[in-house]
């Protein structure tokens, strides 16, 4: 991390920030981390304690630390307006991914406070997790699975998949995950394509993939793998339109975010044959209802939002988080800003609550 990008040693000695973080399971180093610092108080707002209780904590708070999974955050302790507007000291928000559904960015910038996520922490278990969904579906896995557990008997050529070597895979999106995504990919031969608008080719190259548009890496690929961020250019991103230019057979995969893709629209393509299957660890509502159309399909592998839940990612994301919210606290500038153009700011109202 960057050092002493701006003074703030006035503040030393002279006033504690407050910390204020969502009850919700974390690693323990999270914590560990913060309370070591003696300039930081640290304040858990229990989700099953009163509302005035949390208010009250949030109110005082320099910094929120918030779950990055909008299905495990109250709509009260959303990082909304009217938050924003019942919290006039809040500085900070700290994600606990490198996602940030929960938090209205514009609202925060228009309210000088800096959001900050921890992307890339859980880059190698997420990417780890799409490679295990590729291998499920097109190794058909599950099915075999099943059916042994049933008692069924059947002739093996019935269960017949495809190897991974030799296709190919499209990333859409081409960041921390995506780029370890293509690394492994490339460790089972696969050819790697990516479409990342936020990218030049060159950089897309360094990272592992070959840059195309959208509409060739969707013709040519045997697997599309999502790992882009949910916001208003991405909801509904994969509709109809977008799963009928998929080669005939190709597998959906995607530990991005629930409404990238639309649900009903890859149930049709799957159900009417011209996907192969699809790979799904994230929904639009989640956990998903249990009849669910797409559970209810052979070819789907699914499972419960957990591609970036491993012991290690856990503890890398929390650690990271502290780490970062010491940097903001110290007057160090963090390195992963969801709205760079708020640090002034933060800053500037960190500095002033302290004199």
């Amino acid at each position: 991390m960057k050092k002493d990008t701006l003074d703030m040693s006035n503040m030393t000695g002279i006033r504690k920030k407050n910390v204020v973080r969502l009850g919700l399971w974390i690693d323990p180093s999270f914590d560990k981390i913060l309370l070591s610092n003696p300039d930081i108080d640290l304040e858990v707002l229990k989700l099953d304690a009163p509302e005035e209780e949390g208010w009250k904590k949030l109110m005082d708070a320099d910094i929120y630390h918030v779950s990055a999974a909008r299905d495990d955050v109250p709509g009260t302790w959303m990082v909304t307006e009217e938050l924003i507007g019942r919290c006039p000291r809040l500085a900070c928000v700290s994600t606990s991914g490198a996602g940030y559904d929960t938090v209205d960015v514009p609202a925060c910038t228009k309210a000088g406070i800096l959001v900050v996520n921890q992307s890339g922490g859980n880059a190698n278990s997420v990417a780890e997790h799409a490679l295990g969904l590729m291998l499920s579906v097109s190794r058909r896995i599950p099915e075999s699975h099943d059916i042994l557990r049933s008692g069924e008997r059947v002739k093996r050529e019935e269960l017949m998949g495809r190897e991974l070597k030799g296709k190919v895979l499209g990333l859409v999106g081409c960041g921390h995950i995506g780029t370890r995504t293509a690394q492994l990919a490339s460790v089972f031969g696969m050819r790697v394509l990516a479409h990342d608008p936020y990218l030049d080719a060159d950089a897309v190259t360094r990272r592992g993939a070959e840059p195309v548009s959208m509409d060739e890496l969707l013709a040519a690929s045997d697997f599309v793998s999502v790992h882009c961020p949910r916001n208003s250019e991405t909801l509904d991103m994969f509709n109809a339109r977008e799963f009928q230019k998929m080669k005939s057979g190709a597998i959906f995969i995607s530990t991005a975010r629930g409404g990238i893709h639309n649900e009903e629209a890859l149930y049709d393509a799957i159900a009417s044959g011209h996907l192969g299957g699809a790979g799904l660890d994230v929904w639009r509502v989640e956990p998903p209802a249990a009849d669910h159309p797409l559970l209810g399909l052979p070819n789907v592998v699914a499972t419960y939002h957990t591609a970036g839940v491993t012991h290690e990612a856990r503890k890398n994301i929390a650690t990271i988080s502290a780490e970062q919210i010491l940097a903001i606290c110290s007057g160090s500038e963090p390195e992963r800003m969801v709205n760079k153009e708020a640090y002034a700011r933060c800053v500037a109202k960190l500095s002033a609550k302290s004199q």
